[in-house]
């Protein structure tokens, strides 16, 4: 079974979406209570005229008035108003995705450091099936850019390398990311065959960005919600949200969609760490605790070598006096040694790593947690 983490929201805001301006609603939430962002802000597109194919056909394009701006000037100011405000409900380890294209990312990625967000990647969305550029003048847009930023410049912000690892083969997991667009049945539709929403993002995208940054229990705003695809991975992924959106129509759609939602089992939401997920527990601890007692000794596998453990966390082996680990690398003639898989203690009436001891002080510190 997985633990959920508490959140420090008002149950009345958890897993809901408030109607009206982000940065209005966002002063409902306490400061320091959010542990991750995904923000799909307005992109300023600043289409002039119809998008038509070769044959004349109309493109389906953005051209709502959410995305309309009076200037570059003006879309910075409201950027800069929702950016403060999402700062000021990240938790100090929080961090914030945020997702545009050329028209907009770089002013977005400017005003993020201005506000003193630590950027910590930007990642490239490939999409495996991008609208052609009908007018033949330009590349094709085939891609988009996320920024991944922490609130600070910490280094405790969540980061699941290991798992992201295991899913992808076992290599470390690359910043461009191949994705299709949102289409087929997970693209929202109205009764006339029309898109809910112009800019859906695919739950794949949702799944990558929640599973790489954020834990079960996790609390995820999303400020610019739309059709809930924030939402409902995080309801299927064992996280909580809290989404705002302006449009009725978006909120009823993401109501509807978030509903239908089957949550994964607790069961499968174990997130895999590996060594460095795991907590540090320096040799000390085993003395301090009592699994090794001052004047224990301690040997290698093939007991070649013997040290005395005293009681400051330091071993003596002969002339040779220094932590596990340089001790162990002094007696065996080498620069660098791993004094936990080196060193053994009888545990159980045979030898054993003493980093089986280390497992027991760690599980003892997980039961308390």
């Amino acid at each position: 079974m997985v633990a959920l983490r508490k959140v420090a929201v008002g149950e009345a805001l958890i897993d809901t979406i408030l109607k009206g301006d982000c940065v209005t609603q966002l002063e409902k939430l306490p400061s320091g209570s959010v542990d991750l962002i995904f923000a799909d802000p307005p992109y300023n597109l600043q289409l002039e005229g119809r998008l038509t194919r070769p044959d004349q056909s109309e493109v389906d394009a953005v051209d709502d008035d959410w995305d309309k701006f009076a200037s570059f000037a003006a879309y910075d100011d409201f950027t800069r108003a929702w950016l403060l405000a999402c700062r000021r409900v990240l938790k100090p380890n929080g961090a914030l995705w945020v997702i545009g294209s050329y028209h907009n990312i770089f002013r977005v990625g400017t005003i993020l450091q201005d506000l003193g967000y630590w950027i910590l990647n930007d990642v490239v969305w490939r999409k495996s099936n991008p609208m052609p550029n009908f007018r033949g003048r330009r590349f094709t847009n085939a891609h988009e850019t996320l920024i991944w930023a922490s609130r600070d410049a910490t280094k405790s912000y969540t980061f699941n390398y290991e798992a992201l690892k295991a899913s992808n083969d076992d290599l470390q997991m690359r910043s461009d990311w191949l994705f299709p667009l949102c289409t087929g049945n997970e693209r929202l539709k109205g009764a006339e065959g029309r898109k809910v929403h112009p800019t859906q993002k695919p739950e794949a995208l949702l799944h990558r960005i929640l599973m790489s940054s954020s834990k079960p229990g996790d609390l995820i705003l999303d400020p610019f919600f739309g059709t809930g695809t924030t939402g409902a991975v995080a309801k299927r992924l064992g996280r909580h949200f809290i989404g705002v959106e302006r449009e009725q129509a978006y909120i009823d759609a993401a109501e509807a969609r978030i509903a239908a939602i089957e949550p994964a089992p607790q069961s499968a939401l174990t997130v895999s760490t590996g060594k460095r997920g795991e907590a540090r527990i320096p040799f000390g601890t085993l003395i301090e605790t009592g699994l090794i007692t001052p004047g224990a000794i301690l040997r290698d596998a093939r007991a070649r070598h013997e040290a005395e453990v005293r009681a400051d966390g330091t071993l003596r082996c002969g002339e040779h006096v220094g932590s596990i680990h340089r001790v162990g690398a002094l007696v065996q003639g080498l620069d660098a040694c791993n004094g936990w898989t080196f060193w053994h203690s009888e545990l159980n009436g045979a030898l054993a790593p003493i980093d089986d001891l280390r497992r027991i002080v760690r599980k003892d510190l997980g039961a308390v947690a």
